[in-house]
This record gives structure tokens, C-alpha cells and sequence, in this order.
């Protein structure tokens, strides 16, 4: 069985790893978070504290 040149473990390495970073990329930007509307942010009650120190 033939050994691989460390040349071709390279351009393994290269790939996989542009796959991987690729596919993590696509996965973070698909993903769109919820936006609040603005109705939601005057109705919402923020509780605020008075520190005493």
C-alpha cells in the first residue's frame, strides 16, 4: 500500500477545512434572529433599580 506525500495530507487538510468553514458560515448568516417590533418595546415594562450604595 502506497504512502500518501505530505503534499496530498496539505491539500486534504486545505479542503476540509474550507469546507468546514464554508459550512459554518452559511449555517451563521441563514439563521435571521426575531426583531421586536417597535409596539412591543413601548408596551414591555423595564423594572429599574435604585441602587443604594
Amino acid at each position: 500500500m502506497p504512502q500518501m506525500a505530505p503534499i496530498g495530507w496539505l491539500s486534504l487538510f486545505i479542503m476540509f477545512t474550507m469546507a468546514f468553514i464554508l459550512f459554518s458560515m452559511m449555517n451563521y448568516y441563514s439563521f435571521l434572529p426575531p426583531t421586536p417590533n417597535t409596539s412591543e418595546l413601548k408596551t414591555s415594562n423595564f423594572n429599574s433599580f435604585n441602587w443604594k450604595w
